[in-house]
């Protein structure tokens, strides 16, 4: 295992390659689209990140990426009512951050039932810009915690968590630092064998499976007990993501 010395020194030369590569691939995709002259340095980062610093690899899916902004989110931003049946579940809350001050997010898989998937999309997509906005200058990543206490049969929603996956994979790569999933029961991991095939090696890794006995010792570790939402025996109520 890195030691903490040799892990940041890692990440100070990788950080000076970034720099590096940013002018090129500013350069390619504007051959190639115009209008990505609005997008900053942080954005072209991540895409890099997401690619192993393959300009060409990261500029093609930086390009899909507004392509697909430009169709799917042509105002700029989904409104509430476009996604009305999936917020009348109550799924998703947003509320407190850890402490490197990334934004924190709970959805509740028990609340999750089956809607329409270009509904379903939507709000995924309504989620992942809200929690975006609530983060501070020099964050770019927020921490989830995936809750299926009293998940069954009802919740599992396999083409609508696939499309979720996507979204978050090819459309907001390296926004995700973290996700605690906790209380899975057994039955979870029947469609968890299915979904897991299509989640790629970098996000494999910021997925952590809690025991029920170690959920707040776990917690403790990344988020201050002022910041825990008040259900793992913090102090912060959950806000729903629509009042955040």
């Amino acid at each position: 295992m890195e030691s903490r010395e040799t892990q940041e020194e890692n990440n100070r030369r990788s950080d000076v390659v970034e720099k590096t590569k940013i002018c090129p691939m500013r350069a390619l995709l504007e051959k190639q689209d115009p209008s990505s002259k609005e997008v900053d340095d942080l954005m072209i980062r991540r895409f890099l990140r997401a690619r192993d610093l393959d300009i060409e690899k990261a500029s093609a899916m930086l390009l899909k990426y507004l392509k697909w902004r430009q169709v799917f989110v042509p105002n700029g931003s989904i409104s509430q009512s476009e996604i009305s049946n999936e917020i009348a579940q109550n799924k998703m809350f947003l509320q407190g951050s850890d402490k490197k001050g990334r934004p924190i997010t709970v959805v509740l898989g028990a609340k999750h039932f089956q809607n329409k998937v270009e509904e379903f999309k939507r709000f995924v997509v309504y989620g992942l810009d809200k929690i975006c906005s609530r983060m501070p200058p020099g964050q770019e990543k927020f921490v989830a915690i995936g809750d299926l206490e009293g998940w069954g049969y009802a919740n599992s929603d396999i083409r609508g968590y696939l499309a979720a996956l996507s979204i978050l994979q090819d459309y907001y790569p390296e926004r995700l630092e973290k996700m605690f999933l906790v209380h899975a029961p057994h039955l979870f991991m029947t469609v968890w064998k299915i979904i897991y095939p299509f989640i790629d090696n970098k996000t494999r890794k910021k997925i952590v499976f809690v025991e029920n006995k170690k959920l707040k010792s776990t917690l403790l570790e990344e988020i201050d007990e002022s910041q825990i939402p008040d259900i793992y025996g913090g102090q912060l109520p959950l806000v729903p993501i629509q009042d955040s």
